[in-house]
């Protein structure tokens, strides 16, 4: 695992200590941010991969990982994390910022190259769009928050299979030790839980949902001068394939997309085509 440095920051309302690894280096600064449930550790293959030629800056979002836990729920919204996410790059002076984003954390992304599209200059979406099909949200209702600790990181580890065995084709037993160890945490009586705050699921509760904010094509239809690559998985619930054809025939002349096979909602970012994908998207804008 390449070496990072701990970097601890304020939030935007300035209630809560935030955290995010710095991957430090002379080149240009990329923002990474994670899904729903998860937290920096989801990076950590891309982190190595891209380490040494990108400051890299990957954050836990607020009641995710080593951020604190927010006591009002009501705060784990997009556009609260996307305040956060302003904190931070405004901390760090980082200039122009590109961003990649994983399933919330590109609706992140999409909503913060919005609301100032001079500080970014490249976005990557890891499947995810402006329309997200219902069933992959029911899909996650389904498994987010609901879960007593765990007795052993083996069981945890049984358990993600049981959920993700089907969109992660060709994870063998160590492989879901690796991924149980990146989206859970060890507690203090020596249980195993996942690295987030429960109370992040009232977010995705029926006709109250906040995880997708409305209108995202609006906000799309804002981006088209703006390099974007999408990386879908070939078993996604979430991002369909009419979705990346509407969205290239709005943003014709800067999109480019991938498939993933083998994998759901959401590649791992650490699978070779997407790799490849990647590095030929940076190429291509001379980073």
């Amino acid at each position: 695992m390449m070496k990072y440095a701990d970097h601890v920051y304020r939030s935007a309302d300035d209630r809560l200590d935030l955290y995010a690894r710095i991957y430090d280096a002379e080149g240009p600064p990329l923002l990474l941010m994670h899904g729903l449930t998860r937290n920096s550790a989801d990076f950590e293959a891309l982190a190595s991969h891209l380490a040494g030629k990108y400051k890299l800056i990957v954050p836990d979002q607020r009641g995710r990982g080593r951020s604190d836990h927010d006591p009002d729920p009501q705060n784990y919204t997009p556009a609260i994390y996307v305040d956060d996410m302003f904190a931070l790059v405004d901390g760090l002076q980082l200039g122009t910022v590109g961003m990649i984003g994983t399933s919330m954390g590109g609706l992140m992304a999409m909503m913060m190259a919005a609301i100032a599209p001079e500080r970014f200059d490249s976005l990557i979406l890891n499947d995810i769009g402006p329309a997200v099909e219902a069933s992959g949200l029911a899909r996650i209702q389904g498994y987010v928050g609901q879960l007593a600790p765990f007795d052993s990181w083996q069981q945890a580890a049984d358990h993600c299979q049981s959920v993700h065995g089907d969109i992660m084709i060709g994870y063998d037993a160590q492989d879901w030790l690796a991924f149980a160890r990146h989206v859970c945490k060890e507690t203090a009586d020596g249980k195993i839980c996942f690295a987030y705050d429960p109370a992040i699921s009232e977010g995705l509760s029926g006709s109250d949902q906040t995880v997708v904010p409305p209108d995202l094509w609006a906000i799309w239809d804002q981006l088209s001068a703006l390099p974007t690559l999408v990386i879908r998985g070939a078993l996604s619930d979430i991002l369909s394939p009419a979705t990346i054809v509407e969205m290239q025939s709005r943003h014709p002349d800067q999109f480019s997309a991938v498939e993933i096979a083998g994998r759901g909602h959401t590649p791992m970012l650490d699978e070779a085509d997407a790799l490849a994908a990647i590095d030929q998207f940076y190429a291509n804008m001379g980073k």
